[in-house]
């Protein structure tokens, strides 16, 4: 059972950790802790975006209102996760060895791989979130707009447990890493899961190209570094929100 008031703290040191959200002053910084709500941020920030796209709908035809989406999601969590893929992309396509790769990742300046990485993943999510409202409305687009966020949050979890962390005592990630992942730390992800019973086939959809980001990522940084870092995990983050958005805008669902 979770206890309400370290649960509280826990949400709000995830908020303040990957969003720009306010969670009040004097919160405790509880990096162990706070990895269980991650999910629960995405929903926060799903069911945020819904609202923002439902009030931007009554301006704007759905090109526009897609963009402004996807610009939302990157003000409200302060590109934060972005910033990660740009430092990963700059590190694991140098091609160098494994401690220069973990160098270039810490250098705050952005490469061209970096910026092709990032104007990348932006248009995907554009075009994807412009196909999914055109292909759905009403409660279903609530739902999916509250799903991807929770399951690209959520990813991350998979990658704490399952790769080491690559850095000695330095980076923005480490304090994730200080024990291990319990079954527990995946209560929340439930929620995503269960809502995508209630649609049928594309919900089943979805949580097979999650699962298939997860294999294909975290294979990709097994084979390169055998490790992950921060930046990393805000790769994973991007990433799989964006061909989440892919999925569920699809024609074929």
């Amino acid at each position: 059972m979770v206890q309400m008031k370290p649960f509280l703290t826990d949400l709000r040191s995830a908020l303040l950790f990957i969003t720009i959200l306010p969670a009040g002053r004097n919160v405790a910084y509880s990096p162990v802790g706070m990895i269980k709500c991650f999910p629960l941020v995405g929903l926060i920030l799903g069911g945020l975006l819904a609202a923002v796209d439902a009030a931007a709908s009554l301006i704007w035809p759905p090109a526009a209102v897609a963009v402004l989406d996807v610009v939302f999601l990157v003000i409200v969590t302060g590109a934060f996760h972005l910033d990660g893929l740009g430092d990963a992309a700059d590190g694991i396509f140098s091609h160098r060895p494994r401690e220069q790769v973990l160098e270039i990742m810490k250098d705050s300046r952005t490469g061209m791989m970096g910026l092709v990485a990032i104007f990348c993943i932006l248009a995907i999510k554009m075009a994807a979130v412009y196909s999914l409202k055109t292909e759905e409305d009403g409660w279903q687009l609530l739902v999916l707009f509250c799903m991807v966020p929770a399951l690209a949050r959520g990813g991350m979890i998979f990658g704490i447990r399952f790769l080491a962390y690559g850095r000695k005592n330095t980076g923005t990630g480490r304090d994730l890493f200080e024990s291990p992942i319990r079954y527990g730390d995946f209560v929340f992800l439930l929620i995503p899961v269960v809502a995508s019973l209630f649609l049928g086939y594309k919900g089943l959809f979805l949580i097979l190209v999650f699962l298939v980001c997860l294999v294909a990522i975290l294979g990709f940084y097994k084979q390169k570094l055998n490790c992950i870092t921060g930046d990393m995990l805000g790769a994973l983050c991007e990433i799989t929100e964006a061909f989440l958005f892919l999925a569920a805008g699809a024609a074929i669902v």
